[in-house]
């Protein structure tokens, strides 16, 4: 039966030599358990690999999928010793528990030998597992080091690298579970089902990976957006800054001129009236007043002692002049007066703000209505009507 390529995987080391080989995770966990047994023992342990090798386009494929302890791994020297007895334990535990499994190739933990197999080693695999792409492997206990190789090409080839897949795995779980109950070491009730814990760490990592991705990419776009809004305010803010200087230089400009214009009208104004002037004047009406009924008390004296006519054109001419001197004098309060209004506020088209004044305020003093609120703003460059303040020059539309 074909087998499908397992999805959920590990990689560890370099996977590009051939063939791939796949080893299940509770195989993976019961090598652990032989390590600590040899480096607590000091002695070498063994075990049967068991699975099955598979073909596929251009490639080939070795699933380890069980585990079976040597009986007796004996050394003679340098040299590894599998005898009869250990064959013999060996198949019996396969046909139990993994019954259509094949036995192609062998683990040996050992602590303190290279991980490289002597010649005697080569020669024992090559005649306990003849078959191509059976393999063999060798870990060291203290250092945790393992090395995987492969019979190809009449030889022990080491392989870079291996997968560890995930799967369910009924059959090793049983295997170790009885080997731990012919051990004594622990019940099946409470056997730690460690490569299903390992499986859901895996997942739960991963989970966590991708949580991890996912935020850094939402942290990613957010930062990016983040950017570009303070791109913009920035570039916003530096063009409101140059048309706040713009119009900043143009109220000056127009506060100038107005300062010009109000100081040469006000000269004007001052020379025209001022109280002792006015007084004098009212002295002066007062005198002409007197001077005029004096005139008019005489102008009988005059008529009678003047017979001919030339007495009463005098009379006459002293009137005219009378008159016209005070028509002089009102003619030239009027033009005073007028002077003195055209310097009203906001007359020049500026209008200076005043204690308690508003823009609808404004507006109602210089259009009589509020409907040049809006126009009085946007002339000022005025976004809040609230923010004006007092001696403030405002451009009037």
């Amino acid at each position: 039966m074909e087998r499908q390529i397992p999805k959920n995987v590990r990689q560890i080391g370099n996977v590009s030599d051939s063939p791939k080989i796949y080893v299940e995770d509770y195989v993976d966990t019961f090598f652990a358990q032989l390590c600590e047994k040899s480096e607590k023992a000091k002695v070498p342990i063994g075990a049967f690999l068991v699975g099955d090798i598979q073909s596929g386009d251009d490639e080939e494929y070795v699933y380890i999928y069980g585990a079976i302890q040597m009986h007796d791994l004996k050394l003679s020297g340098n040299e590894y010793v599998i005898d009869d007895s250990t064959w013999k334990h060996a198949y019996e535990d396969c046909k139990q528990f993994f019954e259509d499994g094949e036995m192609l190739g062998w683990f040996v933990a050992h602590p303190g030998v290279p991980l490289s197999p002597e010649a005697s080693t080569v020669k024992l695999h090559k005649k306990s597992f003849p078959k191509k792409n059976s393999v063999f492997i060798m870990k060291d206990p203290v250092e945790k080091d393992e090395t995987y190789y492969v019979h190809k090409m009449n030889d022990l080839m080491e392989i870079g690298g291996h997968y560890t897949y995930y799967e369910k795995n009924p059959c090793m779980q049983n295997y170790m579970i009885s080997s731990r109950k012919k051990n004594g070491a622990i019940s099946s009730e409470t056997v730690e089902d460690r490569a299903a814990q390992d499986f859901r760490d895996l997942v739960r990592k991963r989970g966590e990976h991708q949580k991890r991705r996912k935020a850094g990419g939402m942290m990613y776009v957010a930062s990016a957006c983040l950017v570009l809004v303070l791109i913009i305010m920035g570039v916003s803010m530096v063009n409101s800054f140059d048309r706040m200087k713009s119009v900043q230089s143009t109220l000056e400009a127009l506060a100038d001129t107005s300062d010009t214009v109000e100081t040469r009208e006000t000269s004007g104004s001052v020379t025209a009236v001022t109280s002792e002037e006015q007084a004098g004047d009212g002295q002066a009406s007062e005198e002409d007043e007197a001077q005029s009924n004096e005139n008019q008390s005489a102008e009988p004296q005059l008529a009678e002692n003047q017979p001919d006519g030339s007495q009463s054109d005098d009379v006459q001419t002293a009137s005219s002049d009378a008159e016209s001197s005070g028509t002089s004098e009102t003619d030239s309060a009027a033009e005073n007066q007028s002077t003195a209004y055209t310097g009203e506020n906001g007359s020049d088209g500026v209008y200076v703000v005043e204690e308690g004044d508003t823009l609808a305020i404004i507006s109602r003093k210089m259009y009589g209505d509020v409907s040049h609120v809006d126009a009085i703003c946007r002339m000022n460059g005025i976004t809040d009507g609230n923010l004006i303040y007092v001696g403030q020059k405002l451009l009037l539309p």
